[in-house]
């Protein structure tokens, strides 16, 4: 990593904040993901009755 002097924090805290919101994006998109193929599971299991 370069020497970023004295905003080496504030650089750090940019890079961890947004390694967060991917992990949260990430972590929502996922969830979505679950809960869609669910709502479809249960639907084809209605119409194959």
């Amino acid at each position: 990593m370069p020497d970023l002097g004295r905003y080496a924090l504030e650089v750090s805290l940019a890079y961890g904040v947004s390694l967060l919101l991917l992990v949260g994006i990430v972590a929502v998109s996922v969830a979505q993901s679950r809960r869609t193929k669910r709502l479809l599971d249960e639907a084809e299991a209605r119409w194959k009755k």
